[in-house]
């Protein structure tokens, strides 16, 4: 038998097991993803061992390994089906911004649902889902002229974005979750009384004014997302030719003071 440790699991044929009298039940990758998936989503993406996931399917670890034979292709299997969650139209639309903020919205509530996925060092997961939407997002940027590493590299900046923003809010979730304070309790509780010493001092003139002027961190997630993705967009809009360029609204009224 070949070695196949460097092949991408999208270029292995499925091992498909007959069932029938005498045989053991047979599996797919889609049965063993899926209970991945319903295990990190419970337990975090370490418990979605080989052995846990032959536990809940009441079978071996080893028997699983015909299916999905490494971690690697277990990890670009469970991206993929998180992926079909992102749900799209078969071609854009036209309106290039409201695709890719359809992509971004898209992607973030994907994010909130599988919340393990922030925990994954980045990297192309080229399964059949993933390259949808990678296609839709590019297509949308097609037409203005654009060479295609520069439609890339646009495209690359609202996935960032999306990436970061959704880190930072699962991080705050996991913040309150462990110590009972949410992100208003921690600013204005835990660190405001050291925050008032540090505007005080007058040592950090910029971070002051964000304390004393700013409103953003002020207001609820869904508005910080899109106050920092109208600029993402902006600044695409920028690079495609006669493109308007929408004014970011303010974040909006609130108390200032806060970090």
């Amino acid at each position: 038998m070949s070695d196949t440790s460097n092949v991408s699991i999208w270029m292995r044929p499925e091992q498909v097991q007959r069932a029938g009298p005498g045989r053991r039940p047979g599996y797919s990758r889609a049965q063993i993803t899926a209970t991945a998936i319903r295990i990190a989503d419970a337990d975090g993406l370490d418990a979605a061992t080989m052995r846990r996931i032959g536990q809940e399917l009441g079978t071996g670890a080893m028997s699983l390994y015909r299916y999905v034979p490494k971690r690697d292709d277990l990890i670009d299997l469970m991206v993929d089906a998180v992926a079909s969650e992102i749900e799209l139209p078969d071609r854009p639309s036209g309106d290039w911004r409201a695709d890719l903020s359809l992509v971004a919205h898209q992607t973030r509530a994907a994010g909130f649902r599988h919340p393990w996925q922030v925990t994954l060092a980045r990297r192309p997961t080229l399964g059949p889902n993933s390259l949808r939407v990678y296609d839709f997002a590019l297509s949308a940027l097609d037409g203005f002229g654009l060479h295609i590493d520069a439609m890339t590299t646009l495209n690359s900046m609202v996935a960032n974005y999306v990436d970061s923003a959704v880190r930072d809010e699962i991080g705050w979730l996991e913040h309150a979750r462990h110590t009972g304070m949410d992100r208003s309790q921690w600013m204005t509780e835990y660190v405001g009384p050291y925050v008032n010493q540090v505007v005080a001092s007058g040592k950090y003139p910029m971070f002051s004014r964000n304390i004393r002027e700013g409103t953003l961190s002020h207001q609820p997630p869904d508005v910080r997302f899109q106050y920092g993705l109208d600029y993402v967009l902006n600044a695409i809009a920028d690079a495609l030719p006669g493109q308007p360029i929408h004014r970011a609204p303010d974040a909006g009224p609130t108390t200032p003071g806060g970090c």
